[in-house]
């Protein structure tokens, strides 16, 4: 699913129009990335939780010339679901 596809699926669960539901959607998504760049984090109980991790520098080669390079450290974002959502994913049929 997209985010086209997304919006659609809003509008048909709700009574918004088109425009309002990318407005919503972008508005959600516009802040879950401000407060995480922030490095603070975002819990939706029953679903998960948006933080800012730190990941160490390490060793890596390049896949073209095997040359040994060295990564940088980062800080990058990370999606832990929460235990309603793990539920439904592994429901059996």
């Amino acid at each position: 699913m997209n985010k086209a596809e997304l919006i659609e699926a809003i509008v048909k669960e709700t009574d918004m129009t088109k425009a309002g539901a990318a407005r919503a959607l972008n508005a959600v998504l516009d802040t879950i990335v401000k407060t995480v760049a922030k490095k603070q984090d975002v819990q939706l109980i029953g679903f998960g939780t948006f933080k800012a991790t730190k990941r160490a520098a390490r060793a890596g080669k390049n896949p073209r010339t095997g040359e040994a390079l060295k990564i940088a450290a980062a800080t990058v974002p990370k999606f832990s679901a929460g235990a309603a959502f793990k539920t439904a994913v592994n429901k059996k049929k």
